[in-house]
């Protein structure tokens, strides 16, 4: 594992769920709080390595049960960009 994946992986651990909505909100993909809580209940329960296309095909399918499919898509999309600016 890079720093690179080392660093996200840390920001997961330490986020709180206001600051993944403003995240959110920035990035066009408005959150509730209690998404936030969920989406960060999952990212820490279960080691979920984004940065591996089958694993984070996974979470983009949890992803789209706790908000909306169109939502887990440009999340999706917008880590794409978000990796291959690295």
């Amino acid at each position: 594992m890079n720093i690179y994946q080392q660093f996200v992986k840390q920001k997961l651990k330490t986020i709180t769920p206001e600051e993944l909505v403003v995240y959110s909100r920035e990035y066009g993909l408005p959150i509730t709080v209690s998404q936030a809580k969920k989406i960060l209940h999952l990212a820490r329960t279960n080691n979920i390595n984004v940065f591996d296309p089958q694993e984070r095909k996974k979470w983009v399918r949890e992803l789209a049960k706790i908000t909306s499919p169109d939502i887990a898509r440009k999340a999706n999309e917008l880590f794409l960009k978000f990796v291959q600016k690295k």
